[in-house]
């Protein structure tokens, strides 16, 4: 684990504690596993980030409706929308196994 990192954090111990979210659905699924093998690590997709890009892109949701219902900003939002993004454009890209972390 990288220094600093946490399991009760999103993003480590650094800063301020993450406020709780709201997840309405949790999928069933709880990894993604590419063809062929895996190659490298895999890349930990939070669930709080999953959520938020389901109420973005799928819900078609604007980032302060997604953020009145998980109970936090449309900053917040925004933020747990790119970085689930790019999680997921790496992990095609560089041929890796996508997980779901559950806290």
């Amino acid at each position: 684990m990288p220094r600093g990192f946490c399991e009760r954090c999103r993003r480590g111990c650094v800063g301020r504690r993450p406020k709780n979210v709201n997840i309405a659905k949790v999928p069933e699924a709880e990894a993604l596993v590419p063809v062929p093998g895996e190659r490298a690590p895999p890349i930990e997709l939070d669930l709080a980030e999953l959520e938020a890009m389901r109420l973005v892109e799928l819900e078609k949701l604007s980032y302060d409706e997604a953020g009145m219902i998980m109970g936090v900003s449309r900053n917040t939002i925004w933020r747990l929308v790119e970085s689930g993004k790019e999680k997921m454009i790496s992990a095609f890209f560089e041929g890796r196994k996508l997980e779901l972390h559950r806290v």
